[in-house]
């Protein structure tokens, strides 16, 4: 029987909050009671936000709530081979596509489809990709390519999913209308979605799947505002034949406005609420876990 593999995965673009708290003592005490590993990974491929010091923080946060993980921690940023040799694979199998539109063209596109109809939106609320890139003549691409103009690389939904046929996955926790169990994919309701760019060889959708498959995680346990990005996630991975986790999205922790925490929400962080006299018992108690 294969040993259970949970993991914590934070960006060190910030220091933690409460909301990654609860992340990580869940994941923590789920694979403690499933007798279990706990792997750490830093999701650090935005090179411009990222930081050192931010990631010594986040290590110095989580040995201060008790948390123990396997060594060494992945980090993203040493692997940008492997998800560049995903990307090839899904170019060699014609389901990618550079697309050249800047975000202010992308911007200035949507708003006039707006005027006629509102144009769909992502589950997350973001407009879906408007433009026809897809369209595009190969010698033309080529040439823009040839000449260093900017790129994002995006997934042709719609021949992905000829490919890849329907799709489940296996949720254990629930989504934001409490749905549960075998959970139907709908990875259309997101577009044609970056999957890379000109300058990083990957995107948050590749690696993450990559990443759990090289790890070996088993169970994904995230919060709720990650549900409908899972549809994505399990249409990587059938296209490029990597192994389904068990999913189980958790509560978020919000503000007293009820929105989700932020990075920049110093109330809730945890290096202000140790500063200020906090325990890791109390931790446990403002996130709602038993000590």
């Amino acid at each position: 029987m294969t040993q259970p593999v949970f993991r914590f995965a934070p960006s060190p673009n910030g220091y933690l909050h409460l909301g990654h708290a609860l992340s990580a003592l869940l994941n923590f005490d789920m694979a403690r009671a499933a007798g279990g590993r706990f792997v750490l990974r830093m999701e650090d491929i935005d090179g411009t936000r990222c930081r050192p010091e931010f990631e010594a923080a986040i290590v110095e946060d989580l040995a201060w709530l008790g948390l123990e993980w396997e060594q060494p921690v992945r980090r993203q940023s040493a692997h940008f081979d492997e998800y560049r040799t995903a990307l090839d694979r899904l170019d060699a199998m014609r389901l990618t596509f550079p697309a050249f539109e800047s975000r202010a063209e992308i911007a200035h596109m949507i708003a006039d489809r707006d005027v006629r109809e509102r144009w769909p939106r992502d589950p997350d609320g973001v407009p879906i990709y408007p433009g026809a890139a897809r369209q595009m003549r190969h010698d033309d691409r080529l040439a823009r390519m040839a000449r260093g103009d900017a790129f994002a690389i995006r997934l042709d939904i719609e021949r992905a999913m000829e490919w890849s046929g329907p799709l489940t996955w296996a949720e254990t926790g629930s989504g934001p209308q409490r749905e549960t169990g075998a959970i139907a994919a709908d990875p259309a309701a997101w577009g044609d979605v970056i999957v890379g760019r000109k300058e990083t060889p990957t995107s948050y959708h590749l690696s993450v799947v990559l990443d759990d498959a090289l790890q070996g995680v088993t169970h994904v346990v995230r919060g709720q505002d990650l549900f409908w990005a899972t549809s994505v996630h399990r249409l990587l991975q059938s296209l490029l034949d990597l192994p389904a986790p068990i999913y189980h999205h958790h509560r978020l922790m919000l503000d007293s406005e009820g929105r989700k925490l932020s990075k920049s929400t110093q109330a809730t962080g945890l290096r202000e609420l140790r500063m200020a006299g906090a325990t890791p018992a109390d931790i446990r108690r403002l996130v709602g876990l038993a000590a």
